[in-house]
């Protein structure tokens, strides 16, 4: 009998959601939470003209650095881009948009996204000019705020520790990190994962992230997972 809860699929057949100039939601913090094997597959593929969204570029070879790094995105909203020369160069140079978002702003506004609201008000930034160029003022109460847009993608990657074959997952530590926010605010959501252990050995008080956001589970490299098939 099939097993409708097994949501653990190959890297190869996760790459088959992934097409050119669509818009990547991704976990981690300078590459600490970010999944290596979906970014290498990305990179393997040749996507390109992608827009991503998180919280920084990474560094030239670590992360979505490594994305960025070979010119594959034409657009990246980030809370900063300084640990990655090359994102810096590329911007310079007019190949790569970058729109800066303060990172608690950043943060609200992934989660806004993954909860269904439009947007958030924040009073940030309200006297700097780059901070408020194109957005819209409300006042609420007599005060003004800006409308800080949700952020959505077409997909979300993250990673995390360990997950069942439902997609509930835990994080490791630090790892933790946006990942939690950016698993809900995908229209699909792919999880790579270090450890996959059986339905119902998780305890329900450590699952961090719902099976019900997780659409597809791709094991990490040198994860066994063939028996969840038997």
């Amino acid at each position: 009998m099939e097993n409708t809860f097994n949501k653990i699929v190959s890297l190869e057949q996760a790459m088959d959601y992934f097409h050119d100039g669509m818009t990547i939601l991704f976990g981690g913090f300078g590459g600490i939470g970010s999944p290596p094997t979906i970014i290498d597959g990305i990179i393997e593929k040749g996507i390109k003209e992608l827009t991503l969204i998180g919280n920084d570029t990474g560094f030239p070879h670590i992360g979505i650095g490594k994305v960025v790094s070979k010119g594959r995105a034409k657009k990246v909203i980030a809370s900063h881009i300084g640990s990655n020369p090359i994102a810096g160069q590329l911007m310079t140079d007019g190949q790569l948009e970058v729109e800066f978002s303060p990172q608690g702003i950043l943060a609200e506004r992934i989660r806004a996204g993954g909860v269904g609201l439009a947007g958030i008000l924040s009073d940030i930034g309200m006297d700097n000019e780059i901070v408020t160029e194109n957005k819209q003022r409300v006042k609420v109460n007599k005060k003004e705020y800006l409308i800080e847009t949700a952020l959505t993608g077409d997909i979300s990657i993250i990673y995390a520790k360990k997950a069942d074959p439902y997609g509930n997952l835990i994080y490791d530590k630090s790892a933790r990190n946006t990942n939690p926010l950016v698993a809900m605010a995908g229209n699909m959501t792919i999880a790579e994962v270090e450890e996959i252990v059986p339905l119902g050995e998780l305890e329900a008080d450590e699952i961090i992230t719902p099976g019900v956001f997780v659409d597809f589970i791709v094991p990490s490299k040198g994860v066994n997972w063939k028996w969840a098939w038997e």
